[in-house]
């Protein structure tokens, strides 16, 4: 069974865009990888320019078993680089009914 995530990138100063191009490749990623489904992942931007995203992981395993795959590895040291992981709730539109955000696209 799927697992669905919902993930927050704050980018580092200067790298908002260096994000973005490699948010473009990250669900495809973890497919080649045989890790994510073929569910269309969601992009989205908060006002204080944290992105958002909304992918399926194949299983709970395969989210573990990412953690000693060495290409996600490889992936997750480049988006080291440009950004720092945030709780979704810590964004000031998780705190509203309808949280709305930008679509990156």
């Amino acid at each position: 069974m799927g697992r669905i995530v919902i993930v927050g990138y704050k980018p580092k100063a200067g790298k908002a865009e260096a994000l973005k191009v490699l948010m473009q490749t990250h669900v495809q990623r973890l497919r080649q990888e045989g890790l994510a489904t073929d569910r269309e992942s969601i992009l989205m931007e908060a006002t204080d320019g944290t992105i958002v995203e909304v992918f399926e992981w194949v299983s709970a395993e395969a989210i573990q078993s990412a953690h000693t795959n060495p290409a996600v590895l490889q992936m997750w040291g480049e988006y080291a680089e440009v950004c720092d992981y945030v709780p979704v709730g810590s964004l000031a539109e998780a705190g509203n009914l309808f949280s709305d955000f930008t679509p990156v696209e």
